[in-house]
């Protein structure tokens, strides 16, 4: 907290104060105002009047001119315009009694305001940098072949089917398909993950990561404007000026407190004297100490800052939320749906168990069975093929005929070679193997598709494959009932007696399976009538109406998917479920901050009420502790900046 502040607090220097005006305003206030006490401490009356003036137009230009376009075009008091109200009267008491330190008070409201706003700005700028960062990465040209030679070209007239040539070490300058090459990239604009992903021919690859070893030819596959970076920019950009709930209400709520500080300064300002004989110039001062004291900047303050921060720090590890209101609602999730397959899943077969019959290792049972799957395009074989290449080569093969629904034959070294279901294998093979059978029965039980392997009718042994559960599964389970979340649930269209094996395994306790698209939003409303705020986890596209009604929709892993960009609440750009945990938490601390700067704030006012009406504040002071907190309540927001 202490390098937040430090930090936040610095002055910007002098060569960047052409990018600061409110700084540069603050700073002639003060010199102005310094110069104007000295000279009406030497008795120049007219020269210090001359300059408090000044430092009053220069220092209270930008306020006076927000407040009045504010009363002007939506009849609208707001905090800026009792700011200026409160230094001129000051500086009207002080003409009037001729107490010239009134003016000065009033001179040094204007500074403090001043001063206010330019840190506030600075502040605030905090929040921004790491989407600026992003733009950053967006490359101004590329390298186009054309004809065999390099032309450089300007990325916003790249159209699609051109090629371009990426470098080792630059920045990929749209998005494209690898057409040449081989190479490693840094995707943490994209995804937050430091680590480098391989990349070949025929894959995908996003502007604004870093290319690493290797030279690439890209195809360009989409107009420069619909990037992936470009189109999490503009979300993050939509998500910082959209105010959730909380700040429409505070924001409405300042509209009539305003009035009300207006109405009871004035009252102040006027009954005292008529009722009780106060002395006029006194409960003027006491009043224009109010509207200042009284002002709710500190608690306008404690919101959007917060969120703006914790926005900030979701795109920075690659968890993009569309509006400060979804990350509001993170805070409050109760329940929280997952999508089986893809998401508490890999999405993709793998060969989980082999085994082999009494003489046979489970080696040679791969090698056979891959031999021929080789040549299959169906994603079990595919699984056995990687499988495979773990260990030894496949051996070639000749003869191969496919059987739909049933398996794949052929010959391996001129021996033949059956791989596929039991009825088909089992069937064609002359003895039976009771102990693989009963092995096969078990595996099925748990879920998994088993693949039986024979040579020249002999069973070799069988392959269990099945869609594996991410190895981070049970922990992300523990860790969201541990931050409090009530209820964790399985939605899938999977059959239930895989999707309960799959959900003990994790720790879920509750499964709805055998779901089609609309059964999951049933079930998602059942939960919300249940635990109100209900976030439902997926891959962004068959899970899409889902998403949609959950209080939070969450599109895990979808890097590259227009549906999830556009379905979801949230996105989690890398492929890892402890994201959702990351997610949780900011939403959490956002809460939990908001609700500090809003007791600090509202505390602050009491406490300063209660000292301008027990007589014992200045102006000066009374500005110096309404600023204050406001600046403090901002830097509380700005802590969501660090992980």
């Amino acid at each position: 907290m202490t390098t937040v502040i430090a930090n936040s607090l610095a002055i910007p220097r002098l060569k960047t104060l052409r990018e600061h005006p409110d700084a540069l305003a603050a700073i002639a206030c003060g010199v102005l105002l310094f110069c104007g006490w000295l000279s009406l401490y030497w008795d120049w009356l007219g020269l210090g009047l001359l300059l408090l003036c000044a430092a009053y137009v220069i220092g209270g230009y930008e306020s006076a001119r927000e407040g009045l376009t504010t009363l002007w075009k939506e009849r609208e008091l707001d905090v800026d315009l009792l700011m200026i109200v409160a230094a001129l009267g000051a500086a009207g008491l002080g003409l009037w009694r001729r107490e010239y330190y009134l003016i000065v008070d009033g001179a040094v409201l204007i500074l403090i305001f001043a001063i206010s706003g330019a840190l506030e700005g600075y502040a605030m700028q905090r929040t921004e940098r790491d989407i600026r960062s992003l733009m950053s990465l967006s490359a101004d040209t590329a390298r186009v072949l054309l004809h065999g030679q390099e032309q450089m070209t300007p990325v916003a007239k790249l159209e699609v089917g051109d090629r371009i040539l990426v470098k080792p070490g630059e920045l990929i300058p749209t998005d494209g398909i690898i057409v040449e090459g081989y190479t490693t990239l840094n995707e943490a604009a994209i995804t937050g993950e430091s680590l480098p992903v391989e990349k070949t021919v025929g894959d995908e690859v996003f502007a604004g990561t870093l290319n690493g070893y290797g030279a690439l030819q890209l195809r360009v596959h989409q107009p420069p404007e619909s990037s992936l970076i470009q189109r999490v920019i503009q979300l993050v950009k939509q998500a910082q000026t959209e105010a959730p709930p909380s700040q429409l209400f505070i924001e409405r709520f300042e509209r009539g407190y305003a009035r009300v500080i207006v109405v009871c300064g004035m009252l102040l300002a006027i009954l005292p004297p008529l009722i009780w004989g106060w002395n006029w110039e006194t409960t003027i001062y006491r009043a224009l100490i109010f509207l200042v004291v009284a002002s709710p900047c500190a608690l306008m303050a404690a919101i959007m800052p917060t969120l703006l921060s914790g926005i900030a720090n979701g795109a920075r590890q690659g968890i993009l939320f569309k509006s400060g209101a979804q990350l509001e609602m993170m805070g409050r999730v109760k329940a929280i749906a997952f999508d089986k397959t893809g998401t508490l899943t890999t999405g993709k077969l793998q060969v989980v168990k082999v085994i082999p019959a009494d003489g046979v290792t489970e080696s040679e049972v791969l090698q056979v069975a891959a031999a021929l799957e080789a040549y299959s395009e169906h994603p079990i074989g595919e699984a056995i093929v990687e499988a495979m290449k773990r260990g030894n080569d496949t051996q070639k093969i000749e003869n191969v005929r496919s059987h739909p629904g049933l398996g794949i034959s052929g010959e391996v070294d001129n021996q033949e070679v059956l791989v596929g279901k039991a009825t088909f294998v089992c069937e064609q093979s002359s003895v039976a193997n009771k102990r693989l059978g009963k092995s096969s029965q078990q595996l099925e039980a748990q879920g998994k598709t088993v693949v039986w392997v024979a040579r020249e009718n002999q069973v070799l042994g069988i392959v269990a494959v099945a869609d594996t559960v991410r190895s981070q599964a049970f922990q992300i389970v523990s860790h969201l009932k541990h931050l409090g979340v009530q209820q964790v649930v399985m939605l899938t269209g999977d059959n239930e007696r895989t999707a309960r094996n799959i959900a003990q395994d994790i720790g879920i306790d509750r499964v709805y399976a055998g779901l089609l698209p609309e059964d999951k939003v049933n079930a998602i409303r059942d939960l919300q009538k249940q635990y109100q705020t209900v976030a439902m986890v997926g891959d962004g596209i068959n899970d899409a109406p889902a998403l949609a009604q959950a209080s939070v929709g969450i599109a895990m892993g979808a890097a590259g998917s227009d549906v999830a960009l556009e379905t979801a609440d949230i996105v989690l750009m890398a492929d890892r479920l402890d994201k959702l945990v990351a997610a949780i938490r900011l939403g959490r601390r956002s809460q939990s901050i908001v609700k500090q700067n809003i007791v600090f704030a509202l505390s602050f006012i009491v406490l300063l009420l209660i000292a301008n009406f027990a007589g014992n504040i200045t102006l000066p002071l009374g500005v110096i502790g309404h600023e204050g907190s406001t600046v403090i309540v901002i830097l509380s927001g700005l802590r969501l900046l660090r992980n």
